[in-house]
């Protein structure tokens, strides 16, 4: 996987880290038990503070997205839905509420929006539906 940083981006770098790592693995780019990058190898190649690339492996590891093998490295965690249905549709709902504030706001059509949506849908990994 290849990381880049925008300097001119608001987000703070570990966020910006975070976020690409998140959509990787939602694009099935990398998966589950593949190893990252160690925090001083991705620091370097990156040119950032090593603490930088540390903070965001450690929330996404809080997350529950990353987990870490003393002595062996890094690795996307296999996914585990802990939240209940109800939890989950909740925070999606959440979700698409502000998605779909900013559609109108731009200007788009339902009919717009469910097009566009189909589409950006084919570009992701689903897991099978099992819940």
């Amino acid at each position: 996987m290849e990381f880049r940083i925008e300097p001119a981006s608001r987000l703070p770098i570990y966020r910006q880290l975070g976020r690409q790592l998140r959509e990787a693995v939602a694009r099935g780019k990398v998966q589950p038990e593949d190893r990252l990058p160690s925090v001083r190898e991705l620091s370097r190649r990156l040119v950032v503070n090593p603490n930088t690339v540390a903070r965001a492996y450690t929330e996404l590891e809080r997350e529950g997205l990353l987990h870490t093998r003393p002595g062996r490295g890094v690795f996307v965690a296999r996914s585990k839905p802990e939240l209940t249905r109800r939890v989950r549709q909740e925070r999606l709902e959440k979700l698409l509420d502000h998605f779909l504030t900013e559609a109108v706001h731009l200007g788009f059509s339902a009919s717009e929006v469910i097009t566009r949506v189909t589409e950006r849908t084919r570009q992701f990994h689903w897991q099978a539906d099992d819940h």
